[in-house]
C-alpha cells in the first residue's frame, strides 16, 4: 500500500483519481495536486473517497520537492502540460520518488524531439531506487507496449510499424480538441517526423494520408503525423524499416483548423494587442471547449492500434493489436469521454506496476523496453481490453 501523489487536474488528471480511487489496496492514500486548487477540491468531491488536494507550482522544482516533502508519496502521476516534465522530474530525483507521465517533455515555444532531457534523470533515480517511466498514455504507450508484446510473442524480427488513431466519436460541436487545445492542435500542424529506411524523415503536416481498416469501424483515412512513440519505437527495436504514426480527421474538423491556421490563431508567437503581449494559440485554447467538458456530449468510440509487419520462423506475418473504448461508458464511470479516460488509465496501470514490481526497475525508461505482460494484463482489468488479430 502506498502513497501516490498526482498532478495536473484536467480530464485526464479526474481519470488517474478515480481510478487510482477504485485501488485503494494499492493507493492507499491520495493527494491531488494542481496550480489551481477548487479544480482539485471539483474532482474530489466527485470521488467518495478521501482524496486530498493541494497546491503546486509545476514549473518550479524548489516548489514540488516542498509538496513531496510534506506529503511524502511513494509515487508521482505527472498528467500537468509537457513543459513541466523537467521540474517534477528533478524534484522526483532529489527525493527518491517514483515518476510516471503521459508525453514527452516539450516547451511551449520548441518542438521537443528528443527524449534525452528526461532520460538524463536515469542515473540519478536508480541512486535513489526509484523508476521513472516516460509517455505512458495510450499513444504514446500502451501503442509502444503492444510493439514489445509482439517483438515478445509474435516475431522475431519486425520490420514495419504503423501505429494508427480513430476517434469515431461525436460531440455535436463546430470544433473541439479532445485533450488540451495548445498541445493538440501544435501537434497536428507541425512537420510529420516518420522513421524509414534507417533514419528520420519529414513531410508537410496534412500533406500525407493512407486509408485504413480500423476494426470495429471501416475504412478511415489517417494523415501522417509526428508522434513521440515514433522516436523512442525506432531507437528500441533494432532492424525496424519503418515506424509511422497516422491519425483520422473529420472533413469539418480540417476544415475549421486550416481557418485558424490561415487567420493566424495558431501561431505561437506573440503578438502585441493594446500594449500587452498575447500568444495567439494561448487565446484560441482559452476561447474554446475545456476537453473535460465534453464528456457528456460525446457518442461512439474511439479504436487505436499498432499494425506490425514482420518474420515468423522464416514465414512473413502482419498483425494488429488494438482496443476500443466507448465515450459514453468512460463518462458513466470517471465522467469525461474515452480520450482522457485512454490517456489516464495506463498511467494509473504503470504506477500499480511499479509499486508491485513488474516494472519497479530503478532508473527512467520509454515503455517499450519493459516486461509487456504483467502491465497488458492489468491494463484489460483496468478498463482498456486489447486484442490480437492476424491480418
Amino acid at each position: 500500500m502506498s502513497k501516490v501523489l498526482i498532478i495536473g487536474a484536467g480530464g485526464v488528471g479526474q481519470v488517474v483519481a478515480h481510478k487510482c480511487a477504485q485501488q485503494p489496496e494499492i493507493f492507499s492514500s491520495i493527494c491531488l495536486a494542481s496550480r489551481t486548487v477548487s479544480k482539485c477540491d471539483a474532482i474530489a468531491e466527485g470521488i467518495e473517497r478521501e482524496i486530498v488536494t493541494a497546491s503546486v507550482d509545476a514549473n518550479d522544482a524548489e516548489n514540488v520537492v516542498a509538496l513531496l516533502d510534506r506529503q511524502k508519496p511513494a509515487i508521482v502521476i505527472n498528467v500537468a502540460q509537457p513543459y513541466q516534465n523537467l521540474p517534477i522530474q528533478e524534484a522526483c530525483a532529489r527525493c527518491g520518488v517514483h515518476y510516471v507521465d503521459t508525453s514527452m517533455y516539450d516547451e511551449p515555444e520548441i518542438f521537443a524531439t528528443d527524449y534525452a532531457p528526461q532520460l538524463a534523470f536515469s542515473d540519478r533515480m536508480a541512486e535513489g531506487s526509484a523508476t521513472g517511466v516516460l509517455s505512458i498514455g495510450f499513444d504514446p504507450g500502451v501503442v509502444n507496449v503492444f510493439c514489445a508484446y509482439a517483438q515478445k510473442h509474435h516475431f522475431d524480427q519486425i520490420d514495419h510499424i504503423d501505429i494508427i488513431d480513430c476517434n469515431d466519436g461525436d460531440h455535436g460541436l463546430p470544433f473541439a480538441t479532445n485533450f488540451d487545445p495548445e498541445t493538440n492542435i501544435r501537434e497536428i500542424l507541425a512537420d510529420a517526423l516518420y522513421y524509414e529506411s534507417g533514419e528520420m524523415k519529414s513531410a508537410e503536416a496534412l500533406t500525407v494520408k493512407k486509408d485504413f481498416e480500423f476494426p470495429g469501424l471501416g475504412m478511415r483515412t489517417g494523415y501522417l503525423m509526428f508522434h513521440e512513440e515514433v522516436i523512442s519505437i525506432a531507437e528500441n527495436f533494432p532492424g525496424v524499416k519503418s515506424v509511422k504514426f497516422w491519425m483520422t480527421f473529420g472533413e469539418a474538423y480540417l476544415r475549421h483548423l486550416n481557418v485558424l491556421r490561415n487567420v493566424g490563431l495558431t501561431s505561437t508567437e506573440p503578438i502585441d494587442y493594446n500594449g500587452q503581449q498575447v500568444v495567439p494559440l494561448q487565446f484560441l485554447k482559452a476561447v474554446l471547449p475545456e476537453p473535460a467538458s465534453l464528456g457528456p456530449r460525446y457518442t461512439g468510440k474511439t479504436c487505436i492500434a499498432t499494425i506490425l509487419e514482420g518474420t515468423k520462423d522464416g514465414a512473413e506475418k502482419k498483425i494488429i493489436i488494438y482496443n476500443h473504448c466507448d465515450h459514453k461508458e468512460a463518462y458513466n464511470e470517471v465522467g469525461v469521454q474515452a480520450i482522457s479516460y485512454t490517456t489516464g488509465v495506463p498511467a494509473v496501470t504503470a504506477a500499480q506496476q511499479v509499486l508491485e514490481g513488474g516494472w519497479n526497475v530503478p532508473g527512467v525508461h520509454c515503455p517499450e523496453t519493459l516486461d509487456p505482460d504483467p502491465f497488458l494484463e492489468a491494463l484489460a482489468k483496468n478498463g482498456l481490453p486489447w486484442h490480437v488479430k492476424e491480418l
